[in-house]
């Protein structure tokens, strides 16, 4: 059958024939009249060319066809309730919800394992799914497709369609290893640009903050190493001679701290914002709403600056 020619309000009427028994009653069940429940019986008859419900001693008598559909029809019914319900309000403790969480490197270390504890008290039904992405324009791409409903990391190139909430802000820190020949705090620029210097680049740039800090002055440094792994940095430079300007975050959590000599760049430097961003589609969803607000809440790993949010 051409479900095309199915008129939802035909089954909520057959269901309440169902369980009335009686054209009048099923009538006030749902809010119709007398005639509008004989006219949608009558539909619901010529559409499956079958009586439906015969007249007995005791009402309307449902046929083998009546009771082989009421089954299904109740549960269908009942299935989308739930979905329309789902769309007006959300229950995180009892959901058992799916959520698509893209993350760059730097986020998945400074805020999954406080979310996921926060699930675990909340939301204990809740499922995610991580993806990662490098380009910081990456993030829209997952986001009009569907394959993510967040995304956290370094904030997209503005887009219409595409909203963003601030999370955290990380800053620079220089690091050498412990032990250094030549290197100790306080850093001086004259030093600083005396050492061959480790950049890292997901984007795989050969050109980062540092470097157009050092171009307003007419200076530039050296590059002994480019590579795109933030986390893989920390330990490169405890076994070389290299200098590296990192996100201070990134050296707290790599667990090669106490091998490193971490100190104040020699450079003014801005902070890298962090951002959570979805698409415009999903802002109003109370099930989307709540995750949002819960990222929003997630304190970051100790050391990161929280960002201010705006009142919405």
């Amino acid at each position: 059958m051409d479900l095309h020619g199915i008129d939802l309000n035909l089954l909520v009427a057959f269901d309440a024939l169902m369980a009335e028994r009686s054209v009048t009653r099923a009538g006030t069940r749902i809010g119709r009249t007398q005639p509008a429940m004989s006219a949608a019986l009558a539909r619901l008859r010529g559409l499956l060319k079958d009586e439906l419900f015969v007249r007995g001693p005791n009402g309307l008598q449902p046929t083998p066809l009546a009771l082989d559909l009421a089954e299904p029809i109740t549960h269908a019914l009942a299935e989308l309730q739930r979905a329309l319900e789902f769309t007006q309000s959300f229950d995180p403790s009892t959901s058992t919800a799916s959520f698509g969480l893209g993350l760059s490197e730097h986020p998945t270390y400074a805020l999954l394992p406080s979310l996921l504890e926060v699930l675990r008290e909340q939301a204990p039904g809740i499922t995610l799914r991580i993806r990662n992405f490098i380009a910081r324009d990456d993030a829209i791409g997952m986001l009009d497709t569907g394959k993510v409903d967040l995304t956290v990391g370094v904030p997209p190139t503005p887009t219409v369609r595409i909203l963003s909430r601030p999370l955290f802000e990380e800053r620079f820190v220089c690091v050498v290893r412990k032990g250094h020949p030549t290197l100790r705090p306080p850093l001086r620029l004259d030093s600083f640009l005396e050492h061959s210097h480790l950049l890292v680049s997901p984007e795989n740039d050969s050109y980062g903050v540092v470097d157009a800090a050092l171009a307003k002055r007419g200076l530039k440094r050296r590059l002994a190493l480019t590579l795109p792994h933030l986390y893989a940095a920390p330990v490169l430079v405890a076994r070389s001679d290299m200098v590296a300007t990192l996100m201070e975050g990134v050296v707290a959590a790599s667990g090669h701290a106490e091998r490193l000599c971490i100190m104040p760049a020699p450079l003014d430097l801005p902070s890298i914002p962090f951002a959570l961003s979805w698409h415009r589609r999903n802002d109003v969803h109370p099930a989307q709403r709540w995750f949002r607000d819960l990222l929003t809440s997630v304190p970051p790993r100790a050391g990161l600056r929280q960002a201010e949010q705006p009142n919405r």
